[in-house]
């Protein structure tokens, strides 16, 4: 998933269709033929008959079944049953969810979708028992059943889920918050991509949707970007009650469930899943904040002197540099350079990716009502990601369509563990699609002679990391901020917009001005609706992806062998395991510094390429 929609000049009418050739879309008959296929309802009526069988046979049990004499082998079958399950709800779900996605504004869609997840959600609640009653069994014979065949082969899944221990709640509450996941949290999440893909933007006569819009804020000509930042303020600050009222009532959402499960800080629970210390994430964020002045401060003064000013607006900050020719890259050619920049790391990461275009699981044209920026959908490990993108033919494009597919190698790669341990926490889940980007955007710059070309994709690099690490991290300090706040009661409007300001001026730095208009931006960041907290883990990434880049500068002869293993490993083991092969350390404050003086060098060779 890339962190935000693509900010990509627009491609229109039939010269730029044809210009950038035939864009694929996904077949997903991998999943079903069809949303009325029999193959659908079949599962759909099994998913709910099995849950139920599950539970009949389960449910207040386990506890005897492990103090039996086979009771590792008992548990085996049980958690065996219960995956199976799991990855027949998966697969029902993502297919739902892949249709949705295509056009969220089709009503048959939104019926599809939201009967489906009604459903999932129903089954769901028959199976909430079992993981609860796994995490009462006595620890000491857990340890000792986990520590022989066949239950070993579940023990990191057991072990990650003894973790949650601690905060879960007895059974009935649990079942309750699930089933209302669907009239809340669920519910408002829909409103707000179905309002999102609704909104429409008017500019100089024309009539655009999100992304085409975001995409004229790096058009080469200063007035269509102008254009485009005041037809988003107006549109956003028309909806902010909207988008103000979803704000408010899903972080009294999440203050309710954290409440009652114990979580103390506003982001504890997201640490939880994502398997990494809260230490770890404030060392990571006080070096990116204590690094503004030499990265995104030093970068945006650097790039107001190239364009002759002494501040730049908000609407110029990915503008593409002056005087530097820009073209359309055709899908073919954006095909092909990122298969050769991942064959020359590895021909095996370039067969993986390869897949995806031959077997047509990439969707790439931008249509109205489709999803907006891009993703790559694990789905089951049965079958296969899929992977959104919203593809005009630019730069940005090819690397967005770089980093989605290192997401799709990662999944495939991770797949063979199973529906229960094949998800990789955030803190991994960049890794592959940034070091995927990274791959092709080293090959694209070395095959660049022309010292204008260069200066371009170097702007380009930094500000893309800029965007990655400084400003996501700003989006983590901008949710600390409203979620702790939103503890003594509503946010207004005023108020978020002050906060979205505060903390945007203080990482962006005193050369860009963010003008009357920019303080609604926050309303379009999907991250904060439906993953609160998620932001960070692309800073993570992308200081991880730079360190791993520079073991792999070192020609380390086992460094392929060893970033395969960190990638087929899914969920099955820590962070700090699956550094430690290349002598790495996320806990160690001085990590963070070499993936941050990546970017600090390469502001210093623009520096060197100025006059």
């Amino acid at each position: 998933m890339r962190p935000n929609p693509a900010l990509l000049p627009a491609a229109s009418g039939a010269e730029s269709e044809t210009a950038l050739g035939d864009l694929p879309e996904w077949r997903l008959d991998d999943l079903y033929p069809g949303m009325d296929s029999l193959e659908f309802a079949a599962d759909f009526a099994a998913m709910s008959d099995d849950a139920r069988a599950f539970a009949a046979r389960y449910r207040g049990k386990l506890a005897a079944l492990a103090a039996g004499a086979e009771g590792g082998a008992a548990l085996f079958e049980a958690i065996r049953a219960y995956e199976a399950i799991e990855e027949r709800m998966g697969r029902i779900i993502s297919y739902a969810g892949l249709i949705y996605s295509t056009d969220t504004t089709n009503p048959i869609h939104g019926k599809f979708y939201g009967d489906t997840q009604e459903k999932v959600t129903e089954a769901g609640s028959e199976l909430l028992f079992f993981t609860l009653e796994l995490n009462l069994i006595d620890d000491q014979l857990m340890d000792r059943l986990m520590a022989a065949a066949p239950l070993d082969h579940y023990r990191p899944w057991l072990v990650d889920l003894r973790r949650d221990k601690p905060f879960q709640l007895e059974d009935r509450i649990e079942q309750l918050f699930h089933e209302k996941s669907v009239t809340g949290r669920a519910a408002w999440n829909r409103l707000f991509d179905e309002t999102m893909a609704s909104l429409r933007f008017d500019i100089a006569g024309e009539t655009l949707t999100l992304e085409p819009t975001l995409a004229r804020l790096q058009d080469a000509d200063e007035n269509r970007r102008r254009a485009a930042g005041e037809a988003l303020a107006k549109t956003l600050a028309e909806n902010t009650r909207l988008f103000t009222l979803i704000t408010n009532t899903l972080a009294k959402d999440k203050e309710i469930s954290d409440r009652w499960r114990g979580f103390r800080d506003v982001a504890e629970s997201r640490h939880l899943a994502n398997r990494v210390e809260p230490e770890v994430v404030d060392a990571m964020v006080q070096a990116i904040e204590a690094a503004h002045p030499r990265l995104s401060h030093r970068y945006y003064a650097l790039k107001a002197r190239w364009f002759g000013k002494e501040r730049l607006e908000f609407w110029d900050r990915n503008a593409p540099l002056p005087k530097v020719p820009q073209r359309t890259i055709p899908w073919e050619e954006a095909r092909e350079t990122v298969l050769s920049a991942y064959a020359g790391f590895s021909p095996q990461m370039a067969e993986i990716a390869r897949r995806f275009f031959d077997g047509r699981w990439i969707d790439a044209p931008t249509r109205p009502g489709k999803a907006p920026g891009a993703f790559a959908h694990p789905t089951v490990p049965s079958a296969h990601p899929y992977v959104l993108v919203n593809y005009l033919g630019k730069p940005r494009d090819v690397m967005t369509l770089a980093h989605e597919l290192g997401h799709g190698v990662h999944q495939v790669l991770a797949a063979p563990n199973g529906a229960l341990m094949a998800p990789t926490p955030l803190t991994l889940a960049e890794t592959a699609s940034v070091f995927g980007e990274m791959l092709t955007f080293r090959r694209i710059l070395a095959g660049t002679q022309e010292v204008a070309q260069r200066k371009a994709l170097l702007a380009g690099k930094v500000e893309d990391m800029i965007n990655t690490v400084v400003r996501q991290v700003a989006f983590y300090a901008f949710e600390r901020r409203v979620h702790s706040e939103r503890r003594n009661g509503e946010l207004t409007t005023e108020r978020l917009n002050e906060i979205w300001i505060e903390v945007q001026s203080k990482s962006l730095g005193p050369a860009i001005h963010l003008g009357p208009g920019y303080e609604v931006f926050w309303a379009y960041i999907p991250h904060f609706i439906h993953s609160p907290f998620y932001v960070y883990a692309y800073a993570f990434g992308d200081c991880l992806v730079n360190s791993l880049y520079g073991v792999y500068q070192k020609a380390d002869p086992k460094f392929v062998e060893n970033y395969f293993a960190l990638l087929a490993a899914g969920g099955t083991r820590h962070h700090s395991e699956l550094l430690a092969p290349f002598g790495l350390d996320a806990r160690d404050p001085a990590f963070w510094q070499i993936g941050l003086s990546v970017i600090d060098g390469m502001i210093t060779e623009l520096e060197g390429m100025e006059g």
